[in-house]
């Protein structure tokens, strides 16, 4: 399991655009991306696997054009259970708070990938731990009580 694209926007219901690293805020989120914040959705993931179906379905898509600020390889992010905590690279840690969204309006992912799937397939989290991440960084899964161990 590994982190393939990091993508950061400043502004919300836009695409994103790949970045090589970027440093991730406890209880904040990614340091200057728009969706950054004291809330449950700081940081949002999507599997490399499902970019790839979506462009077999025909979508011209890359990273970061379903707003996604961590594409990832080797998760199947629509069995994640909330709750779930992950390391990223060498020390940061999130835990899963949001499996899919509402979208409320067709944004300009919508109009420039002809569907979004962030909706059904994408995963939300709060930063627990910050740091550097970098693209090539890899993830793991790790349970609470390493969690607790760790503070």
């Amino acid at each position: 399991m590994k982190i393939v694209s990091i993508a950061v926007s400043k502004k919300k219901g836009v695409t994103k655009h790949p970045v090589d690293e970027v440093i991730l805020v406890e209880g904040h989120g990614i340091k200057g991306d728009a969706h950054a914040g004291d809330w449950h959705r700081q940081v949002s993931f999507l599997a490399v696997e499902s970019i790839d179906q979506a462009r077999k379905m025909g979508l011209d898509v890359g990273f970061g054009d379903f707003a996604e600020n961590i594409a990832t390889e080797g998760i199947d992010w629509k069995t994640m259970p909330v709750g779930t905590c992950l390391k990223l690279g060498e020390t940061v840690r999130v835990e899963v708070t949001q499996i899919g969204k509402e979208c409320h309006t067709r944004c300009a992912i919508y109009y420039k990938a002809g569907d979004c799937i962030m909706p059904k397939e994408g995963v939300f989290a709060r930063v627990l731990t910050g740091g550097v991440l970098r693209r090539g960084d890899a993830i793991e899964i790790f349970n609470h009580a390493e969690r607790s161990k760790e503070k």
